[in-house]
């Protein structure tokens, strides 16, 4: 056990120490911070907002500035209407000069019509608060010209209540799904990254020592499937330390920037209202995930002996996690398809698939945990099934480029 523990501490300290490593995780970390303060950045170079938000108006009758602003206020804009009695050629030039953002020209005539210009076509949020001010105008007026009151207007546009009603027991409200979707997309992505680089890093790690020749040494003292889960576990302790530094640096970075969870974008991801069940299934899918792609990242990387040919050897891997996640991805929008349900029962697309079914789901218990059962015993058979591998491709060496080197590798193990 002293042999493995020794591994351990190498393949953790050699990997934590690496430059690449480090400038990883201090980037992501920095990301973090960046863009929870994005809008206080943005608010700085900006600078006063006073200006930009004035609205300068043409308005020949002189009447409809102001109740244009009531309708502005009405709808939630900090918009201000103010009328000009600049002429339009003035205006622009002023646009191009960068003293004002956009003006207005309103005309009455059998009904209201109104010009937005503005420097780009870009500017759509801006022109879209104007153009619901202008259309409650509009309305407004038709509603004095036809003599209606404000209650019988009121009453005339008075929304019908529309409610959606799932008839799946496994199906969330849409305010649930709403909130889920975000948080399960993010996570998903997570796990996906994680899925690819850590055990990535197994494989090159494993042909590294057997491109110096270190190799020849390590198993000498070591038995090669003690080697193999040392590397595992080590490797898989530093991602796990990892993932807590970015969890944490997030949490830091929105705590700072006085950032409320329930407001603006985060509200979409619903993090003020989440389950710790959805977080929980997230870490054990990750640990899953990683351990089921690591055997076999390990696996792969024992049969080369270069480290340049670990990525081509590598391609199978990649093409089940790439699989995973289209499924994955493609499933957020319908996540009770038909081919969800079934590839979630796969043990490569079970990390992301069956996390996406219990974060966008009400279903029942002893499915993730079947999942979870099948995902152990795959494991614990690629398990048994690497190590034998493992044992005789260390040995090999020479070009190696191919899937059919694993029987060589088993024949050679057993032999050794």
């Amino acid at each position: 056990m002293h042999s493995f523990w020794i591994i351990f501490k190498q393949a953790f300290m050699t990997k934590a120490k690496t430059k690449s490593f480090i400038i990883t995780t201090v980037i992501v970390a920095a990301a973090f911070f960046l863009m929870a303060n994005l809008p206080n950045i943005i608010e700085a170079f900006q600078g006063s907002e006073e200006e930009e938000n004035v609205l300068h108006v043409m308005d020949e009758s002189g009447d409809l500035t102001e109740a244009l602003q009531q309708q502005l206020q009405a709808v939630g804009s900090d918009m201000q209407a103010m009328p000009t009695d600049l002429t339009e050629e003035e205006l622009k030039e002023d646009i191009t000069d960068g003293s004002i953002e956009a003006y207005l020209v309103l005309e009455q005539n059998e009904q209201l019509s109104a010009r937005y210009v503005s420097e780009s076509a870009n500017e759509m949020n801006s022109g879209a608060d104007i153009e619901q001010a202008v259309q409650s105008l509009q309305t407004a007026l038709t509603a004095e010209t036809m003599g209606l009151d404000a209650a019988e207007v009121s009453q005339l546009f008075l929304p019908a209540a529309f409610e959606r009603e799932a008839v799946s027991e496994s199906s969330k409200s849409q305010e649930e799904l709403s909130q889920a979707r975000g948080l399960v997309y993010i996570l998903i992505m997570l796990i996906y990254i994680a899925v690819i680089y850590y055990p990535n890093m197994i494989a090159m790690e494993v042909a590294n020592e057997k491109s110096s020749r270190v190799m020849e040494i390590l198993i000498s003292s070591v038995s090669p499937v003690k080697h193999m889960f040392a590397k595992i576990a080590g490797i898989g302790t530093l991602g796990i330390l990892q993932m807590l530094v970015f969890g944490l640096s997030g949490y830091v970075a929105i705590k700072t920037a006085g950032t409320d969870l329930s407001e603006g974008a985060f509200s979409v991801f619903g993090f003020s209202d989440v389950k710790i069940s959805t977080f929980l299934f997230a870490v054990l899918f990750f640990l899953l995930g990683y351990f089921l792609y690591a055997v076999l990242a390990a696996l792969l990387g024992s049969l080369v002996s270069r480290t340049e040919d670990v990525q081509q050897l590598m391609l199978p891997m990649m093409f089940l996690i790439i699989i995973a996640s289209f499924i994955a991805f493609s499933g957020i929008g319908v996540p009770e398809a038909g081919f969800v349900t079934v590839s979630s029962f796969i043990p490569f697309f079970a990390p992301l698939v069956m996390f996406l079914r219990v974060g966008m789901l009400d279903i029942p218990l002893w499915e993730p945990l079947l999942s979870i059962a099948i995902m152990l015993a795959t494991i614990g058979i690629l398990g048994w099934f690497g190590a034998r591998v493992y044992r005789g491709g260390v040995l090999m060496y020479g070009s190696s480029q191919s899937l059919k080197d694993i029987r060589k590798a088993i024949r050679l193990g057993e032999n050794k």
